[in-house]
């Protein structure tokens, strides 16, 4: 039986996984990096995940509200200002999850991009997709060699009420989030 530990930062978000021969674990983050980290490496040491699953919603600059896209490439932007200093900023969880072979027919790619602030204002920023946890909990898996993979639901278009259209949209972000897993993905 394969263990899953379904990541998500509110509970707006939950969305139950019922795959076969799949055992999950549900843990809520909360919002923001260093919270999701500890919540991630406390439900890590307890569970023992063989994956690390992150579902919920994003904001977006170049897409659509509704559009969903799986991560296996993350960007902190906090940290990507200090890029010039030699300090890390980017996460490719890739390697890991093909060696394990999960989640290789998902194919619907995308990078999310990481920060402790909610943008409201357009700016520019790189990847498909604005979060608030990924980048800290793909950080955590890979010091951990865990595969992890986030799927985010686009619920705002930054710098059109972002804020609003967040919270309004966060019912369809759970719709359209377990249509994905238990209809289109049905397997890890």
């Amino acid at each position: 039986m394969l263990k899953i530990l379904v990541t998500y930062a509110v509970q707006g978000e939950f969305v139950e996984i019922k795959w076969p021969d799949v055992e999950p674990y549900y843990i809520r983050t909360g919002i923001g990096k260093v919270k999701s980290a500890f919540h991630l490496a406390e439900a890590i040491r307890q569970v023992q995940p063989d994956l690390v699953l992150n579902i919920g919603s994003a904001g977006t600059v170049n897409h659509q509200v509704g559009d969903i896209f799986v991560c296996r490439k993350f960007i902190d932007r906090d940290m990507q200002k200090m890029k010039e200093f030699g300090l890390e900023c980017e996460i490719d969880s890739s390697a890991l999850l093909e060696e394990k072979g999960y989640c290789t027919h998902w194919t619907e790619d995308g990078i999310c991009n990481t920060g402790d602030g909610f943008l409201t204002e357009l700016t520019h920023v790189s990847g498909d997709v604005v979060d608030m946890e990924a980048y800290a909990q793909a950080f955590v898996c890979r010091s951990k060699e865990i595969p992890f993979i986030s799927v985010k639901y686009v619920t705002d278009i930054i710098g059109q009420n972002s804020v609003k259209h967040w919270e309004d949209k966060l019912a369809d972000a759970r719709q359209g989030l377990s249509h994905y897993f238990n209809v289109l993905k049905e397997r890890i």
